[in-house]
């Protein structure tokens, strides 16, 4: 193929608009994405050296700007534009509408491009004032840096707020567009949204809503640069945190309604209940835009906002339960294959349970005032992140791409690779994370103690993050593959369901050309009896509770100083056992082929 034709189909320019501007979406989406991947191996790669030769490869602003550009080429460059990206497409497409005011998401989509590249820097601007040439090294959370008189003498461009702007210019324009065509769908549809599409509805307003606070403290920030208003630090950074928790919800929302797509056609079964999904929309929805005060729990509030506030945080649990019971229902009993879109949907439902729970610590106000600023609030949104809502959105892209590029996955066997891959690395980051939060250590600390608890902590993270970030590099390269030369996929007359089906029988572990037979884990095609899949699950549930056990006096009276204590040792290997038998038992215990 020559250049003009890998640029067709990497951008599907021989499509319809809306698959070319998706497309264009995913495309720079995914870039970010793998920039801000590099990103946060040069932070783990900082602290590794650190903690086991006592040598710092970067100089203190390159890692400080490597952890601010991991989060918004992450969050912003990546995570937000496929969010929108996917909703855009399903939007279109199953309410069978066509698109209109086609300039406002145009724009919309290069300002928010535009906007990454402002952020990143170092872009110079020479003034009496002088900036620093790393100005995304400041941070990227609250508190004007930007140099203004008789407020802050660290002085960065102010075209790193500009970019924020540019962002938050971008959630409104598509936010808008998309809203309107939601508008359009209702004059001309009859019947109810399905559930799916309610979410959606519901996470462009919860975008809407939230980014409101951080518009503000960003204008305020450029106002107060010129000199045109004053400034208050508090009350900017309060309303910067507006966006705190929202942020969230913004990116795990899209998480839950995948699995409202995908449980049901996977299991081949109705969603439980129709009306609890629709209830658990709108009070997402109330509940998310109403707590982002808890994470100012250190500031000099008043004492009834924060309880205010830690109480709001618990309601967010309601819908949050209504979900997983609605969820867990649905698939109750069904008879599913095992296959990379299961495998990423049932590790995206156990994934966000997991990382839910560590989360509800965070909204006590007394375990807060422990953990607080700790690698434990690190490891916590990392678990959100990397275990409940990654994993939904590679489900989707495993079927969504195939959809509109009529192309297979060209590898199976690079599909599987990347799951593993992916599952594996990521768990062991984050009990790196949450272990080096328990011991004390602060977020964003380049040089911590050099003892061997927290040396293994950190090396632990980091294995974790180099093998889950190999596994990302051969899903992009199998996609790249895909889109050049994948096979044809015969899906014309197909309804969604169909096609999920039909994507993910391909994808089926079968047809991987893998045999765990070596180790002794036989796979067939058969259905394994109800009392195998018993003992194999008690196994996983035994390995559990021994990780429970094992992990309590640790927390309470490891001590770092002397990691050689025998006891403790022991304790170590306990919860190592516990690990061992709970994935041997989960891996056994699977509906496998």
């Amino acid at each position: 193929m020559g250049l003009k034709d890998i640029i067709v189909a990497l951008f599907q320019l021989d499509k319809d608009w809306t698959t070319r501007i998706v497309m264009g979406m995913l495309v720079l989406g995914v870039i970010w994405g793998l920039l801000g991947v590099i990103d946060s191996l040069m932070v783990r790669i900082q602290e590794t050296m650190w903690s086991t030769y006592g040598v710092l490869p970067f100089t203190p602003q390159e890692y400080y700007a490597g952890i601010t550009l991991h989060a918004e080429r992450d969050l912003f460059g990546f995570a937000q534009q496929v969010i929108y990206a996917i909703i855009i497409y399903f939007t279109i497409k199953l309410l069978n509408l066509q698109p209109r005011a086609k300039w406002l998401l145009n724009l919309a989509f290069v300002l928010l491009n535009i906007s990454m590249m402002f952020m990143e820097g170092p872009i110079l601007i020479v003034t009496a004032q002088g900036f620093d040439n790393y100005f995304s090294a400041t941070s990227w959370y609250y508190l004007s840096p930007i140099g203004i008189p008789n407020y802050s003498l660290y002085v960065v461009s102010p075209l790193f707020f500009i970019g924020w702007i540019l962002n938050d210019a971008f959630v409104y324009l598509a936010g808008i567009w998309i809203v309107y065509h939601y508008y359009l769908a209702s004059k001309q549809i009859k019947e109810k949204l399905p559930v799916p599409l309610v979410f959606f509805l519901m996470i462009i307003l919860l975008f809407m809503i939230g980014y409101s606070g951080v518009t503000v403290a960003d204008v305020w920030d450029i106002l107060a640069f010129a000199g045109i208003v004053g400034l208050n630090v508090i009350a900017n950074q309060i309303a910067f945190w507006i966006f705190g928790h929202a942020v969230v919800y913004m990116a795990w929302l899209p998480a839950v309604a995948a699995m409202y797509l995908l449980i049901p056609t996977l299991a081949n079964k109705p969603l439980y209940s129709d009306k609890m999904g629709r209830v658990a929309a709108v009070l997402y929805l109330i509940f998310s835009n109403n707590i982002p005060i808890h994470h100012l729990y250190m500031v000099n509030l008043p004492v009834t906002l924060k309880v205010l506030q830690e109480i709001l945080t618990y309601a967010v649990t309601v819908p949050t339960f209504m979900t997983f019971l609605n969820l867990w229902a649905t698939a109750k009993g069904a008879n599913v294959s095992w296959n990379v879109i299961t495998a990423f949907t049932a590790t995206g439902f156990a994934g966000s349970i997991f990382a839910g729970v560590t989360g509800i610590s965070n909204a006590t106000i007394s375990v807060d005032a422990i953990v607080h600023n700790t690698m434990w609030v690190v490891g916590h949104f990392h678990a959100m992140i990397l275990l409940g809502i990654v994993p939904e959105a590679m489900a989707v892209l495993y079927f969504m791409l195939p959809m509109m590029t009529g192309r297979s996955w060209y590898s199976i066997r690079a599909a599987w690779v990347h799951f593993w891959g992916y599952l594996i690395g990521s768990i062991l980051l984050d009990i790196g994370f949450e272990l080096l939060g328990l011991d004390g250590i602060l977020r964003r600390a380049e040089i911590v103690p050099r003892v061997p608890y927290i040396i293994d902590a950190e090396n632990l993270a980091t294995v974790g993050a180099i093998i889950a970030e190999l596994a990302t590099l051969v899903w992009f390269l199998n996609l790249v593959m895909t889109l050049v030369k994948g096979r044809v996929l015969k899906a014309e007359g197909l309804s969604l369901g169909q096609l999920i089906n039909t994507v993910a029988m391909q994808l089926d572990w079968s047809n991987a050309g893998f045999s765990l037979r070596g180790i002794g884990i036989k796979l067939n095609h058969s259905r394994l009896s109800k009392k195998a899949i018993a003992g194999w699950w008690g196994m996983a549930i035994f390995g559990a509770i021994l990780i429970i056990i094992s992990a309590i006096p640790l927390v309470l009276v490891g001590d770092a100083s002397n990691p050689a204590d025998p006891l403790e040792w022991a304790w170590i290997s306990l919860l190592t056992l516990g690990i061992i038998l709970s994935a041997i038992g989960a891996l056994k215990g699977a509906k496998t082929v």
